[in-house]
Formats: structure tokens, sequence, C-alpha cells
């Protein structure tokens, strides 16, 4: 098979992450909270692996430790899925894709993978480009706590828990996949209808909202895409070589930062610019040994 349909799958699962931010916000102004929102569509996901995978629940009870996957991938997307829903779209995403940073403590921890070299190097770049993205434009050290947002801490939470939903799969890769995809659906819905509830108990989350077409249909069609961009995720990373597939999976940067500048979602000073830089720097170096030691042939 060529190459390029595998590629256009991943870039296609990274288009609708991309632009997921703006029906989440538009889902959020019609009256509706994006943890309710993910609950409403992960519910509706599930209902229909459940109609076309019999069977899928009686290999969960087989491998209880799917639910760690599951906490995992639920607080990662609704800590992403939040995020960009009230946040700064480019500060979101960045501080999102600080994961490889991530990835390198919890391999480190949890598989007891001893980082090399080349790994500290990429820590060192990846939270210093935080740094730049946080610290305010005074750099003051007084300012530092008042300058973090909720999106702020919620875009950091959920690369945290992208990092260790990714170590999590390596770990439980004997796990038939339909089982592991199940788990982190229901996650997603479990998680999101969790935080939603304590949530509204902080005063952090609005009620759920009486129906609005505007949010039905949103939701309706974002829905779709997910489970569509899933499927390209799967079929793209199958086929591809993981360093390959984490290098295009970081368009979902270039979509979310170029949609949202145009539609003025975001604000790029140069300190984030050069932040960013540098934690896509951190990314793109994770990637490429990957890419060599998976595909020598290339």
């Amino acid at each position: 098979m060529h190459l390029s349909l595998p590629v256009a799958a991943l870039l296609f699962n990274a288009l609708v992450w991309g632009l997921a931010w703006w029906p989440f916000q538009r889902m959020h102004q019609a009256g509706l909270h994006p943890l309710w929102a993910t609950a409403c569509m992960y519910a509706l996901v599930l209902l229909t692996l459940l109609a076309s995978r019999r069977g899928i629940l009686g290999q969960l009870r087989h491998h209880p430790q799917l639910w760690l996957l599951a906490l995992a991938s639920g607080l990662n997307n609704v800590a992403f899925n939040w995020a960009v829903t009230i946040g700064d779209v480019v500060r979101v995403i960045l501080l999102f894709y600080l994961m490889p940073a991530w990835a390198v403590m919890l391999a480190w921890s949890i598989l007891g993978e001893r980082p090399t070299a080349a790994a500290l190097l990429r820590l060192a770049l990846a939270f210093t480009g935080v740094v730049l993205v946080l610290l305010p434009q005074g750099g003051a050290k007084e300012h530092w706590l008042q300058s973090l947002s909720l999106a702020d801490a919620l875009a950091l939470l959920g690369g945290f828990m992208f990092a260790l939903t990714n170590v999590t799969l390596r770990r439980l890769h004997a796990v038939p996949g339909q089982a592991r995809m199940f788990s982190m659906f229901a996650g997603c819905m479990l998680m999101a209808l969790t935080v939603a509830f304590a949530g509204r108990q902080a005063n952090l989350v609005e009620a759920f909202p009486p129906w609005n077409t505007t949010w039905a249909v949103t939701g309706l069609v974002l829905a779709g895409l997910l489970m569509l961009g899933n499927w390209a995720l799967q079929f793209g990373a199958a086929r591809l070589a993981a360093g390959t597939t984490a290098l295009v999976m970081l368009s979902e940067v270039v979509f979310a930062s170029v949609s949202s500048a145009l539609m003025g979602a975001s604000t790029l000073s140069a300190r984030t610019v050069l932040g960013g830089a540098l934690i896509l720097l951190a990314a793109l170096l994770a990637a490429l040994p990957l890419r060599h030691s998976a595909n020598p042939g290339h």
C-alpha cells in the first residue's frame, strides 16, 4: 500500500483534533459545558461500539488493568476538551504537547526505561519552552502563580495524562485492541461525568442545559468525526513507523494554531512562539529516533 493513504488518514485525525476547539466553544456558547458534551458524545460512541462489537464486555472482565487506561485516557480527554474551550487555543495546545517530556519520566518510573542523555536534553528543551509560555511578560517571580489559569493547569494535566495513556498502552500491548479502545472511550465518558458532578459542587461547571438544537447537532457531528478520526488513527498508525506517526500528528499544532489565530481565539506573542518552538523541537527529537529505528529502509 502506498504510504500516502496512511499519512492522509493520520492528517485527517490531526485535523479533527486540531479543529475540535471550535465545536466545543460553539457548544459552550449554546449553554453546554464541555464536560457534559464529552460525556454525551462518548456515550453515543460506546453505544455504537456495543451494538457493532458484541462480546467486548467479556474481554474487559478478563483484563482489570484496563481501569488504569480508562482513568488516564478519560482525564486526558476531559482536561484537553475543557482547556481548549475556555483558554487560548495555541497556548493550550503547546502546553499539552509537553507530553513527550512527561513520557520520558513515566517510562522511567513505570517501565524501568532509564532516560538517555538525548532524552534529558529533550526534557530541558521542553520545560524551558513551558517556562517561556507561562512566564508573564514582566518575568516577575511574584506573578508566576497568578499567570497560571485554569486552562493552563488543564492543558498540563492533559499532556501528562496523554503520556500516561501511551505508556499504559505499551504495558497492555497483549490486550485485544478493541478492549483497549472500549476502555478508553468508557473512561472518557465516566471521567467527564465524574468531573462534571464534582465541578457542579465547586461551582465550576454549569448545570446540564435544556435541549438546544445548536449544541445537539454540533455534538452529534463532532461525535461522528471523532469516531472517524479514531478509525483513521488506527488505520494510519498500524501501517507506519511509530516515529513517522508522531511526526505527522504534530500537524495538529499547525491546524489548531492557524485556525484559532484566524478566528481570533488565540494571541501569538514572541515569547509564546519561541517557547512553543522549543516544546515542538523536543517532540520532534523524540519522534526522529523512533522513525529511524522502526523504519531503517528510509
